[in-house]
């Protein structure tokens, strides 16, 4: 059975714009885990209070501001202080992992300096919180529909710089959306790059809804999971077409059997 974590930036808004209420709704609705985005402008505190008196654990936060490094003096101060944020917010909020991207890269250099030079920036970030408990995770993103000029925009890409940083506090963040509205095969994917997934998030594609609102086969690809040796939380990262309870059904229903 797959844990499934529900983000509170689209679902269970049902609850009004405060995110602890949020995770009070969803542990309601009987989830156990909850994700979120950035932290900034929201109430840590309250969010805190609410984990802990409902029991809901927070599975990812994310990195602000993400990784875009255009230049190399543009960005890098902000994300290491973005970093310490996150990682300050995340020991608050409980939760085990932060989440960074790409950006566009750097201009004028090759697919491979690129990598090498955004696999400098993440060792440096991995010694920046050694210590801490939390794993730094890097995510693919798809250039097709959502992210145009994201310089990772194939697993492959992401797992060559997390293998470049080569530290087990640096590990991979598997967006099946993402992966395959890019036009990649999760089956095959999986199988490459098991060994440095430490999440996974999901939506349907096309469309980003819940699952079973486009044409991706979630049986099997629960399976491809089980079988790439997978047993994490799986965040619930979609724009659900309906109430947030009915759009999870159906995800809810397979995972308790996967």
């Amino acid at each position: 059975m797959y844990r499934l974590a529900p983000n509170i930036e689209l679902l269970f808004t049902e609850a009004g714009p405060d995110h602890a209420d949020r995770v009070r709704a969803a542990a309601a609705a009987g989830f156990d885990a909850v994700e979120m985005w950035g932290t900034a402008s929201k109430d840590l505190p309250s969010i805190a209070g609410a984990l802990a008196d409902t029991g809901v654990s927070m599975t990812s936060i994310v990195v602000e501001p993400r990784t875009d490094f255009a230049l190399p003096w543009e960005t890098a101060d902000a994300f290491s202080a973005g970093l310490d944020r996150a990682v300050e917010a995340a020991h608050l909020l409980g939760c085990p992992r932060v989440v960074t991207g790409s950006g566009v890269g750097y201009g004028g250099a090759t697919r491979t300096a690129n990598h090498e030079r955004l696999a400098g920036i993440f060792r440096r970030a991995v010694d920046r919180i050694e210590g801490s408990g939390v794993a730094l995770l890097l995510e693919a993103v798809n250039t097709r529909v959502d992210h145009p000029g994201a310089l990772l925009d194939h697993t492959a890409d992401a797992a060559d710089v997390v293998r470049r940083v080569g530290s087990d506090s640096f590990r991979l963040l598997y967006d099946l959306y993402h992966s395959v509205t890019q036009g990649e095969d999760p089956t095959v994917e999986l199988a490459a790059f098991a060994d440095l997934v430490e999440y996974v998030q999901i939506a349907d594609s096309a469309g980003r809804g819940e699952p079973g609102t486009g044409g991706i086969d979630w049986p099997a690809r629960l399976s491809d999971l089980r079988t790439a040796g997978y047993a994490g939380p799986i965040g619930l990262e979609y724009a659900p077409t309906t109430t947030t309870e009915a759009s999870a059904e159906y995800i809810r229903r397979l995972a308790r059997s996967a």
